[in-house]
């Protein structure tokens, strides 16, 4: 897995950064205008806060931080700068009240101001200058491409808790949809090493937790060959796994019976029947599809298997390690990801069936580790060896070395095809439900 840093391809950043903001503005299209300043998640701001806060961080960061350029607004340019995370699940809404928000007309004016402005740099400033701390290898400029390739995944899990009649429904939308779950197996992985993280320029572009160096010794284990899906959940919830608490960490029990949770987020009961709220219908219960959960439920079912969550380590190994020692770029080896390897970039407002993308099968012959759902880890968020925070951003990590967040590794239906490096880590806590998170089980064999 060795890779090598190519000079700053201008047109490719152009592009890549004009695919970003159609992306963004099609994302906008499918909700309607009631639903411009409603809170679908009350630990995050509203809608209206995301159609600003995308430009203005790209602005703030290459415009005006890193090229020192002229202020547009100084108060929307402060209003829009950072996000939240949801630290406090189930938190208080937005401290800002709903009609504290500029109007609409005024937030797509500094929009369009920060693009031209954005775009302008893009195509004629100095984007790449040895030694600057935002600059160099062009570092701002890959900063904004991914945080706006992340935040559509955000938007697309927010958009997700709208009501059903508050979005428009494209003409081509058509869940995939199997009745038959595939039958689950053991995949036994050797003993071996892994490599979490990587030297300081040793790629194109890394957030700062991707570094520094990291090569783990993992001990033998056992994964399943697939996700946990609909169907094997619902085992558990039938069993009575969301009334007893011997599969449950005593927070997350507290919390689950605080908060009257009975099923999975992504799950509707209408009379006896179970329905998956997809993002424009209520589907009869897909039992093929990857479970989405929280890191809590992912736990407590494990435990109900007598197993356990892999570790960051162990997630590794089973997708990018090999018999022969050397790891490969992604699961399946070092053709480019195409839709034949998994459900990323965009294809899928829903999951596909599980095993229904062979071609992404990795050297163990373990299914959709890349696509489909982010995984989650037993593994909580730390920084590795040597980390230092990125000057474009230096609060993006940070913050959040709290022992209070955990890994997830792989990729949605809604993660950017950039964003499928070995070494992209996401997180959140561990009883965060509205995440395109699904987990399998593991359990050691020696």
């Amino acid at each position: 897995m060795t890779q090598t840093v190519a000079p700053v391809d201008r047109a490719a950043l152009i592009e890549r950064y004009e695919r970003n903001r159609a992306r963004t503005r099609a994302l906008f299209s499918v909700i309607r205008d009631e639903a411009y300043y409603s809170s679908p998640i009350s630990a995050r701001h509203p809608v209206v806060f995301y159609e600003g806060h995308l430009p203005a961080f790209s602005f703030n960061t290459l415009v005006k931080r890193a090229l020192g350029g002229a202020s547009i607004d100084p108060a929307l340019e402060t209003l829009f700068a950072r996000g939240i995370d949801p630290s406090d699940f189930p938190a208080k809404s937005s401290p800002i009240s709903p009609t504290a928000w500029p109007a609409r007309r005024v937030v797509q004016q500094f929009v369009e101001e920060a693009d031209r402005r954005v775009r302008a740099a893009l195509a004629s400033a100095a984007l790449d200058e040895p030694g600057h701390p935002l600059l160099e290898a062009a570092g701002a400029v890959h900063a904004i491409l991914e945080h706006e390739a992340m935040h559509q995944e955000t938007l697309s899990y927010l958009w997700h808790r709208l009501p059903i009649d508050q979005k428009r429904r494209p003409d081509d939308y058509s869940p995939v949809v199997e009745c038959v779950a595939p039958a689950q197996e053991w995949i036994d992985v050797p003993e071996g090493d892994a490599t979490l993280g990587v030297p300081f320029g040793s790629i194109p572009f890394g957030w700062d937790n991707e570094f520094g160096a990291l090569h783990e010794r993992v001990p033998p284990f056992a994964i399943q060959r697939h996700d946990v899906t609909n169907a094997a959940y619902l085992k558990f919830v039938d069993a009575g796994g969301y009334e007893d608490p011997r599969w449950w960490r005593r927070a997350d029990w507290e919390a689950l019976t605080r908060e009257s949770v009975q099923h999975p987020l992504f799950w509707e009961r209408h009379g006896r029947e179970w329905y998956w709220r997809g993002m424009f219908d209520r589907i009869p219960l897909p039992a093929a599809w990857p479970v989405y959960v929280s890191q809590a439920e992912a736990a407590a079912y494990a435990a109900w298997q007598g197993a356990r969550l892999p570790t960051e380590a162990e997630f590794q190994r089973a997708a990018y390690g090999t018999a022969h020692h050397a790891e490969r770029s992604w699961p399946w080896g070092d053709l480019l990801p195409t839709g034949a390897h998994g459900v990323f970039d965009f294809v899928s407002w829903d999951p596909h069936p599980a095993g229904s993308h062979p071609d992404g099968r990795s050297h163990w012959g373990v299914d959709d580790l890349v696509g489909n759902g982010w995984e989650w880890t037993s593994t909580v968020f730390r920084p590795f060896p040597g980390f230092r925070p990125m000057p474009a951003y230096p609060e993006y990590s940070a913050d959040f070395f709290d022992d209070e967040h955990f890994v997830l590794k792989g990729a949605s239906p809604a993660t950017a095809r950039e964003l499928l490096r070995p070494t992209f880590r996401n997180w959140f806590r561990p009883r965060y439900p509205y995440v395109y998170a699904t987990f399998r089980c593991a359990r050691s064999t020696r």
